[in-house]
């Protein structure tokens, strides 16, 4: 049995899709599926159910996919404890970041990184904060960049790199622009923020259910600088991280305390960090 048909499993299952396993795995489609072509060939049984554009795991592949995760992962501890016998810094590094982060926060710590620890194969995946903590509890990436909920599930450990002061935002023509108001006026227009589930709509909805106040939210996207652009050309009001107000965009002072997130790292108490996860965690709380 390949483990390279076993990791094109475990990600095919994981998202429900060839293209978005391929994305994953930095390959094409057809070769996701030839992949996945021989290795149900060498189990002479399917293990997808291919219903139109989506696919499901049929029961084979439940069968299957526990006894794969085992194996790769392993394979990889296996690999990783060879490794930090001889003490280098060395191999694949998987991540699971936002966008904002990856974008905003990461760039000068992975270039830093890099630039120490050459031989180390960096594999950085966005996704947003919430899935990416589901990631690493599964064991899927050596560690998470995200943003931190209050609440940790047990088995994480998260160490705190950077504290994001967060701020009501509008277009600088937008009539609050630059002004003190309370929460009731920017009640009057709408709203746009990420998803219901993500840390920050949840604070700005608890603010809003507090005062019993209506939350109308137009538009939804998880993507900040994309709510940026939107609340940059006069679409709604937003929260956003203060490092992004530029002059496109005014701040709006609602008689609140301050708001704020925290931005950290995250690993799996129970998975081995190899020299190369140390080293990067060490370069994250050098900043």
């Amino acid at each position: 049995m390949d483990t390279q048909q076993l990791a094109t499993f475990i990600a095919v299952a994981e998202h429900g899709s060839f293209s978005a396993a391929a994305e994953r795995l930095h390959l094409t489609q057809p070769a996701v599926s030839k992949r996945i072509a021989l290795l149900e060939q060498y189990l002479n049984t399917g293990l997808f159910d291919r219903v139109g554009k989506h696919i499901h795991l049929n029961r084979a592949g439940e069968l299957l996919l526990p006894h794969a995760r085992n194996i790769t992962q392993s394979l990889h501890n296996a690999e990783r404890a060879i490794a930090e016998l001889t003490g280098s810094v060395s191999g694949k590094l998987s991540i699971a970041t936002s966008h904002h982060i990856g974008l905003h926060r990461l760039p000068p710590v992975l270039s830093r990184f890099t630039q120490q620890h050459p031989e180390v194969m960096l594999d950085l995946n966005f996704m947003d904060s919430e899935k990416a903590m589901q990631a690493v509890l599964q064991g899927n990436f050596d560690l998470g960049v995200i943003t931190l909920p209050d609440t940790l599930p047990p088995a994480i450990t998260a160490s705190k790199i950077w504290r994001d002061d967060l701020c009501f935002a509008v277009a600088a023509s937008h009539p609050l622009a630059n002004q003190a108001v309370n929460l009731s006026n920017l009640a009057k227009f709408q709203a746009i923020l990420p998803d219901s589930s993500t840390y920050t709509t949840a604070l700005v909805q608890k603010l809003f259910d507090k005062r019993e106040l209506p939350l109308t939210i137009n538009m939804v996207t998880n993507h900040l600088d994309t709510i940026k652009m939107m609340v940059s050309i006069g679409l709604g009001w937003g929260v956003l991280p203060r490092l992004l107000l530029d002059d496109s965009l005014a701040a709006v002072d609602v008689k609140l305390k301050p708001m704020h997130r925290e931005l950290g790292a995250i690993v799996h108490r129970d998975r081995s960090q190899s020299n190369a996860c140390q080293m990067f965690l060490q370069c994250l709380k050098d900043e």
